[in-house]
């Protein structure tokens, strides 16, 4: 199999991808056509069937296809071509090879989670913190194996686990660099931070957004779930449960961000500052190492809002 992140210009494929979206569309001469967006575990491709006489077989988006086409260039960005398309059989393909995965081991990185968790010096937190990740089973295997975006930044199985941890990272950092934050508080924030995006979005391979999605999004759905587990923890402090609750609706920054509150905290900020931080990084990795160019600029990003390029060697 060759996998999508190693296609070029001009490469001719007979091989087996996810079908991630099936679009049927109608060009500017009045001719049907379908547009996709392929998928295997290195990446996406945008992907057309100019023609739908010959060749092509029923199949709908989430479908294994198995495709035949030729690899061009529009725009600055490769397509597929496809000229044949039928359904492939389950004995054709393994799940894990279409799935985009972290670079770092899911069990290595759920351990350190709970090393800081274990780090909690008050007992009320800590056991807020293991209701999520040790008490509830389901919750802590959705969580170690989900996603944390769609397409935006860490997009891929263990991407929430993965951002969570780095976002802790930075937040124990500054406590050390900061010793006026108040490190439990900020560490169960970051931990508890984006738990909403269990609910926001669906699993792998779907990946998209469930209605609750739609409707609250992670940071209400987040407050609310972090404020059920609390009412079931005798003697939980009223102003520690809204001090952790203001730092997750706060966690975006600004309200034209999705955030419902501005950052009224110390820790608040640094959380903000540290998700910010782990997101906008990974953002650009993932366009760096994603973008097969030869260019130094790769062209203007949206999320970025710059042109951006790659750094000279020394």
């Amino acid at each position: 199999m060759k996998f999508i992140g190693n296609l070029r210009e001009g490469d001719r494929t007979v091989d087996i991808y996810l079908c991630k979206q099936k679009q049927s569309l109608r060009s500017k001469s009045g001719k049907n056509y379908f547009s996709m967006i392929l998928q295997d575990k290195t990446g996406t491709i945008d992907a057309k069937i100019w023609d739908l006489s010959n060749g092509i077989n029923h199949f709908d988006a989430m479908d294994y296809i198995q495709v035949e086409g030729e690899v061009t260039s529009y725009q600055g960005s490769l397509q597929l071509n496809v000229r044949r398309v039928r359904v492939a059989a389950e004995n054709e393909y393994d799940p894990a090879d279409y799935l985009p995965c972290s670079r770092y081991s899911i069990n290595d990185m759920y351990r350190e989670l709970m090393k800081y968790m274990e780090s909690l010096e008050n007992p009320k937190m800590k056991t807020l913190v293991r209701s999520f990740f040790i008490d509830d089973k389901a919750l802590a295997k959705t969580f170690s194996t989900h996603s944390a975006a769609k397409s935006v930044h860490h997009g891929f199985v263990g991407g929430l686990l993965e951002h969570t941890l780095g976002v802790v990272r930075l937040c124990d950092f500054y406590c050390r660099q900061y010793p006026i934050l108040n490190r439990d508080l900020l560490l169960t924030a970051a931990m508890l931070h984006d738990i909403g995006k269990t609910k926001e979005l669906s699993a792998f391979p779907e990946n998209d957004y469930t209605e609750d999605g739609q409707l609250l999004g992670h940071i209400v759905i987040g407050a609310e779930m972090v404020g059920e587990h609390i009412r079931k923890i005798p003697g939980f402090p009223a102003k520690t449960a809204g001090e952790l609750k203001h730092c997750i609706l706060a966690h975006h920054g600004e309200l034209e961000y999705g955030s419902p509150k501005k950052p009224a905290l110390i820790e608040a900020a640094a959380l903000n500052f540290a998700d910010n931080t782990d997101a906008k990084l990974e953002t650009m990795r993932e366009l760096l190492e994603n973008n097969n160019s030869d260019s130094e600029w790769l062209g203007y990003n949206r999320l970025l809002e710059s042109n951006f390029k790659r750094t000279t060697p020394l």
